[in-house]
């Protein structure tokens, strides 16, 4: 499965890289609007909608949407019933499911958990 994500302090690609899973796709925030053609799961930090419009802006790009299989959320839990609020907007707007949530670029466990979610969403 294709993990795309989008990364605005790199806390989110710091965890993508600590992943196994090596198809993946970081959204251009100058340039979103790429098809990628096959199902994928989306990461997201949480930001308000201005600053995560690019994400956005590649959802409704070809059949992203389409495409979008789930939706998994890093933030700061200091920020209670707003963490990860960017992925569970995500997740309603589209009608997909939150597969995951963690913290800034997430643990060990957290990595092994949304491997397993992802291999869920697989199978």
């Amino acid at each position: 499965m294709k993990i795309v994500y989008f990364s605005v302090t790199g806390q989110t690609k710091r965890f993508v890289k600590k992943l196994s899973l090596k198809d993946t796709y970081e959204i251009d925030p100058i340039d979103p609007e790429i098809e990628v053609g096959e199902p994928f799961v989306l990461i997201v930090p949480t930001y308000e909608k201005d600053i995560t419009e690019p994400v956005t802006d590649f959802l409704y790009y070809g059949s992203n949407q389409e495409q979008l299989q789930g939706v998994a959320g890093t933030g700061n839990r200091n920020f209670a019933q707003l963490f990860v609020f960017t992925a569970k907007d995500i997740s309603k707007e589209f009608n997909v499911p939150l597969l995951y949530t963690f913290e800034f670029n997430g643990t060990t466990k957290d990595v092994t958990n949304f491997e397993k979610a992802v291999k869920k969403i697989e199978s």
